[in-house]
């Protein structure tokens, strides 16, 4: 699939991806259609809109980590690599890595063939979260569980000061207000550049 070019600006100019990055994201891109044909990494009804609904979507979340202060990023339910393989493509030459959490095997070793043949800094652990500790202080979750289940994460698996960066649809505000009646928490709504009913949440924890 060709990579628009209004797209492809945004990348380069807002998000300050190189071009590097690019040809880096036109590898996986491929990759991930070729092998969506026999498993189901993303819906096939999103393939044909997969720069817009799932590449650069997770690509603008490089404006809300701070890298001054980022010592690893802890990608939960990565699934088909978003925004794990993305973020791992942006931040491969920092001082940190990025974890992608995967229990699915099939999952897990489409995303290992994708960390190896780019060569990235990634670590793809094909394990349940629930059974690990998390050493890192970025937390991001894309199409991944309720906020309450992601919390309990966060409070059970992290222990140092961390930040979770959640991306949810119309029914972020919602989700939140539920969860605030059993725990209290710091956080703000940033607006998606992909969705204007989508929204990031950010959280601060630990």
């Amino acid at each position: 699939m060709i990579l628009p070019g209004s797209l492809s600006l945004i990348l380069r100019k807002d998000l300050n991806f190189s071009e590097k990055h690019i040809s880096k994201l036109r590898f996986f891109a491929r990759k991930l259609l070729e092998f969506n044909k026999s498993y189901n990494l993303i819906s096939k009804s999103t393939e044909n809109d997969l720069w817009n609904r799932h590449i650069l979507d997770s690509a603008q979340l490089v404006n809300h980590i701070d890298t001054l202060k980022c010592d690893g990023i802890a990608d939960l339910g990565s699934g088909g690599g978003f925004p794990g393989i993305v973020l791992a493509i942006f931040y491969d030459n920092f001082n940190f890595h990025v974890k992608l959490y995967e229990k699915s095997s099939v999952k897990a070793k489409f995303l290992k063939k994708i960390v190896n043949e780019l060569n990235l800094k990634a670590k793809v652990m094909n394990i349940d979260v629930n059974l690990v500790k998390i050493d890192v202080n970025y937390i991001t979750c894309r199409a991944f569980k309720k906020l309450p289940y992601i919390l309990n994460i966060s409070r059970e698996k992290c222990s140092k000061k961390h930040k979770i960066i959640i991306m949810k649809g119309k029914n972020a505000q919602e989700e939140i207000n539920k969860a605030l009646k059993d725990v209290i928490f710091k956080y703000r709504l940033e607006k998606s550049i992909t969705d204007k009913k989508s929204k990031i949440i950010i959280l601060d924890a630990g």
